[in-house]
């Protein structure tokens, strides 16, 4: 899987532990920075991100800031992602299930390498219930509001 990595100054760490492991799990990675612990502003690198999965460079995102807060709003301002913040691998399961979210954030004073590895495992083997055959277009719907209200 494609799968675009950012963060904050915060997250630098656990961005290179993701980052790594998932190269690791055969799948391709795109790290968008940043590159050194020097301050930066957390929005840039989650517009950034949330570009690369609403134009399909990548299929799947994952933000990291300190609390995980702030990066998934800057992530989210774009109508075509659906960023979920999760600490435990049921949220993240749930997110792709119910939302059919394709990011998802994290935050690196919170949440330790092996809950978010935990969490990103969870995000990743988990379809989207409307894409499976028993779906029943219920989530669909819902999802379809998320960028437009009208629906």
């Amino acid at each position: 899987m494609r799968i675009a990595i950012a963060s904050d100054h915060a997250a630098l760490d656990l961005k290179a532990e993701l980052r790594d492991w998932l190269i690791e799990q055969g799948h391709e990675v795109a790290d968008l920075g940043p590159d050194t612990s020097d301050s930066v502003d957390y929005p840039d690198f989650g517009y950034s991100l949330a570009s690369v999965v609403a134009d399909g460079s990548a299929e799947r995102g994952i933000a990291l800031c300190g609390s995980g807060i702030g990066i998934s709003i800057s992530v989210n301002r774009n109508p075509a992602v659906r960023c979920a913040l999760v600490s435990e691998p049921l949220s993240a399961a749930l997110a792709r299930e119910h939302n059919d979210a394709n990011c998802l954030a994290m935050g690196a004073r919170l949440t330790g390498g092996d809950m978010a590895k935990a969490c990103v495992t969870a995000f990743l083997a988990t379809e989207f219930a409307d894409a499976t055959p028993q779906g029943t277009g219920r989530h669909q719907r819902r999802v379809d509001k998320l960028s437009n209200p009208s629906c």
